[in-house]
C-alpha cells in the first residue's frame, strides 16, 4: 500500500521483492504469506454491518491479489515464484498441496501461499503459523511496522524498551499482543520461533536471516 490509501504500491511492492530476493540468492528457502488489508480498506466502507464470513472471504480473495502482484514483480526480478491457493481458483493460482509446496521450496522456488487458511474467522498470522507448521520451517518471520517487539508501545512511551528475545510464556504474562491468540499458541505448541522485525527498514529481513541483532525472537 506504500503512502496510497489503499492499493498496491509499486515501488513499495518491488523494495520487498528486492529484500526477498537478497535472502533467496544465499540459498535460503523462503515461502511468504501475505495479507489483503491494503485491498480490503478500498471496499471497507462497503463491508459496514457485512456477515463477518462474507467479509473474511473477500478479505481472503484480496490476498490472492496481492500473491499474483507479488509473484510477477519476483519474475521480473529473476525469482521463480509459484503462487498456492487454499481457495479453489485453478484457472488463475494453483491450489495449495503440501508435497508440491515443499518441492517447490526444495527447488529453490519462492512459494506464496495466498487466500488464508481458505477458512473464515482465521488471520493472516494464523495462516502464517500453520503454513510454518506444515512445511517445517525453522522460524516464522513476522515483517510489521515496528522493529520488534517492545516492553509498551513505543509510539506512546519515549521509554519503551525493545527485547532481543523473548519467550512465548513471558510474551503472554506481559500480554504484549505479537500475534493474535490462535496463531501464537500455534507457534508455541509447535515450538515454532517468531522473529518480528521492521519491513520498512532496507537489508531487515537479510539482517534477521543471518543472525544479526534486528527485531525480536520469540521463542520456547
Amino acid at each position: 500500500m506504500g503512502d496510497d490509501a489503499f492499493g498496491i504500491n509499486r515501488d513499495t511492492i518491488v523494495r520487498m521483492v528486492n529484500e526477498v530476493a537478497e535472502v533467496v540468492r544465499l540459498g535460503v528457502q523462503v515461502a511468504v504469506v501475505i495479507g489483503g488489508g491494503n485491498i480490503f480498506r478500498g471496499v471497507a466502507g462497503g463491508s459496514v454491518g457485512m456477515d463477518r464470513a462474507t467479509a473474511d472471504y473477500m478479505g481472503m480473495l484480496a490476498t490472492v491479489m496481492n500473491a499474483l502482484a507479488l509473484a510477477d514483480t519476483m519474475e521480473k526480478a529473476h525469482l521463480t515464484p509459484r503462487v498456492m491457493s487454499a481457495i479453489g481458483i485453478e484457472q488463475v493460482v494453483e491450489p495449495y498441496v503440501r508435497p508440491k509446496a515443499l518441492q517447490y521450496l526444495e527447488e529453490g522456488k519462492v512459494v506464496i501461499f495466498a487466500a488464508g487458511t481458505g477458512n473464515p474467522f482465521f488471520t493472516t498470522d494464523t495462516a502464517a503459523a500453520l503454513r510454518g507448521a506444515e512445511i517445517g520451517a525453522e522460524c516464522v518471520l513476522k515483517a510489521t511496522k515496528v522493529d520488534g517487539v517492545y516492553s509498551a508501545d513505543p509510539r506512546k512511551d519515549p521509554h519503551a524498551t525493545r527485547y532481543g528475545s523473548i519467550s512465548f510464556d513471558e510474551a503472554i504474562i506481559k500480554n504484549l499482543g505479537i500475534m493474535d491468540a490462535t496463531a501464537f499458541a500455534l507457534c508455541r505448541d509447535q515450538k515454532l520461533p517468531i522473529k518480528v522485525f521492521s519491513i520498512f527498514k532496507n537489508g531487515a529481513l537479510k539482517r534477521v536471516i543471518m543472525g544479526e541483532d534486528e527485531g525480536t525472537l520469540v521463542h520456547v
